[in-house]
């Protein structure tokens, strides 16, 4: 389904061709993310993404606007934790003149310190928007909670005093440490031909110097059990979370069949426990954020902290169920039918492609087609999924609580529950 090739100085290519569209999303991809960065540079990847746009030696940020706009593209970028993507969407006949623009982009940024003064205030309104949303913003305290001290722990926009002393050189340097060949892949998907695919990235990217593969290592956490955090609010936002699957974890199949099971959909028991049958929230899921090398399964729910206790209670006794008696066979069968249905729909637009073939490639995951994922799904048992749950549901959990209220009595009494 997808070509792979390795340009003369190392970046690695991969294009899947799709005949019935019109389109093609190309992502320049490089593994760089906020676990790479040094005490100092907190939210320097994220920092250079902005930068990026700012302007060239060829066109200040108002033309790279423009010519993305001539060329009808639909452009972006995002950064997470382990990596950071330049992508655009375009009609097939355009994909030259983006290539252009993306390599002028990301070779040729002059991280002008006029530039860099007028984005970190930018950054520091992205922040001040985090912290307004509590949906979003349980997510960093969680985060923070469940690896202390941890790079994977930090928040990928990092925060305003380290942002507020970023310098031209602090720039200039992270791109010469980490936008190289050797952390690069580029992903193609849609009505592209890679073998001219791979003509056009030698004209524009094959000066890229090569560089080394940025290297991690392991870093050992102690969870911290709970932590609530006061702010005014409607809602109280809540994270219940638990040890889990890493991306290339032999179990990560079963575990997602147990978040959806758990918390996945309408008939998942958390939803019809806490929202169907109680009324206590609007929002509640489970899912499972993974990372090369760690992982935790996490319950999210919103809702109003006269209920907070009870909800806490639902979902450690769900867990508890589940630890004592697993799922039924009828659960998985209607979990595997509804993940596949999911994945299938999720793969039939060229940018869900592209980012899918990235993210494997950069991360160095095995790189599995649609049939192989849905034989995955299928091979998953019982005990498979028994398996799963006796590895991580007996572990203490985390719980990070944003609330309007914070005694030490509902401390007390949220930490009583989840023991």
């Amino acid at each position: 389904m997808y070509q792979l090739s390795t340009l003369d100085n190392g970046i690695r290519v991969i294009s899947e061709r799709m005949d019935n569209v019109r389109s093609v999303s190309i992502g320049v991809w490089f593994k760089v993310g906020s676990r790479d960065e040094l005490p100092g540079q907190y939210g320097l990847s994220h920092f250079l993404e902005h930068m990026f746009f700012k302007g060239t030696a060829k066109r200040d940020a108002l033309a790279i606007s423009q010519d993305f706009e001539s060329l009808g593209a639909d452009q972006n970028a995002f950064t997470s934790k382990e990596y950071t993507c330049y992508y655009a969407r375009v009609v097939d006949d355009k994909i030259e003149p983006v290539i252009e623009i993306i390599a002028d982009m990301l070779t040729g940024s002059l991280f002008d310190q006029d530039d860099i003064e007028s984005e970190r205030e930018v950054v520091i309104e992205e922040i001040a928007r985090t912290e307004d949303s509590p949906q979003d913003y349980i997510f960093e305290i969680f985060g923070e909670a469940a690896m202390p001290g941890h790079n994977l722990g930090r928040q990928i926009i990092g925060n305003r005093q380290s942002v507020g002393s970023f310098m031209h050189q602090d720039c200039l340097s992270y791109h010469q440490a980490h936008y190289h060949a050797a952390n690069c892949i580029v992903a193609a998907a849609g009505n592209v031909d890679h073998d001219h695919l791979l003509e056009l990235l030698n004209k524009y990217l094959g000066a890229m110097p090569g560089g080394f593969s940025t290297l991690r290592e392991d870093q050992p956490v102690t969870p911290d059990p709970f932590v609530l955090q006061q702010k005014d609010t409607e809602q109280a936002h809540l994270i219940y979370g638990l040890p889990g699957v890493t991306l290339d974890d032999d179990d990560r199949f079963a575990a997602a069949l147990l978040d959806a099971a758990l918390g996945g959909g309408m008939s998942s028991r958390l939803f019809q426990e806490i929202r169907e049958k109680r009324g206590l929230a609007y929002a509640v899921f489970a899912t499972t954020i993974s990372y090369a090398d760690a992982g935790n399964m996490v319950v999210y729910v919103g809702t109003r902290p006269d209920n907070l206790s009870e909800v806490v209670s639902i979902i450690h006794s769900e867990l508890q169920k589940m630890l004592a008696q697993g799922i039924t066979a009828q659960e998985l069968q209607r979990m595997q039918d509804y993940l596949i249905g999911q994945t299938v729909l999720s793969q039939e637009s060229t940018a869900s492609r592209m980012i899918t073939l990235g993210r494997f490639l950069v991360l160095n995951q095995e790189l599995l087609t649609l049939d192989q994922i849905i034989e995955l799904y299928r091979a998953v048992t019982l005990d498979d999924i028994n398996r799963v749950v006796q590895r991580f549901y007996h572990e203490p959990p985390t719980l990070a609580v944003i609330s309007p209220a914070q005694t030490d009595q509902l401390q007390q009494e949220l930490a009583m529950l989840i023991k």
